[in-house]
């Protein structure tokens, strides 16, 4: 059987190769005192990042440590700090099951997630300097087919 070839992004993929070419790393200009930008610090979070950081400040406020939570849930304390770093992306099986043993819903825990995405956001785009103006939507007055 003939192996299916590795995305680059994965760690022992092709761009790990001693016969690869590595790209240099991109290194961002420093913010100069009195500038607007700082170099990406102004990023939405990703998904993983907020899921992380609400499971890690939950297992906090009830003073548990990473090895017991780990247990309840059924993985690895590893795992779980991986998680709680943003490193991996669970299954939504896996969240509830870290829902669970924190005590909530996976219905609430990603309300939760959810609600610390929009303030993020929030906050990204009211301290942003530019704002990109969106055109309201337009009315439709013909007929609509749609694609099956």
């Amino acid at each position: 059987m003939s192996e299916q070839p590795r995305l680059h992004s994965i760690p022992g993929g092709r761009a790990d190769r001693t016969d690869a070419p590595r790209p240099h790393p991109v290194r961002e200009p420093l913010a100069r005192p009195g500038s607007r930008t700082a170099p990406s610090a102004a990023r939405e979070p990703l998904w993983r990042e907020a899921l992380g950081a609400r499971l890690r400040t939950l297992r906090q406020d009830q003073g548990e440590k990473l090895t017991e939570t780990a247990a309840r849930a059924g993985i690895s304390p590893q795992y779980l700090s991986e998680v709680e770093r943003g490193r991996k992306e669970p299954s939504s099986e896996m969240i509830a099951a870290l829902a669970g043993a924190l005590g909530t819903t996976l219905a609430d825990l990603t309300a939760q997630v959810a609600a610390a995405l929009h303030r993020q956001s929030l906050a990204l785009t009211s301290s942003s300097p530019r704002r990109m103006a969106v055109p309201a939507p337009q009315r439709i007055t013909g007929p609509v087919m749609l694609a099956a």
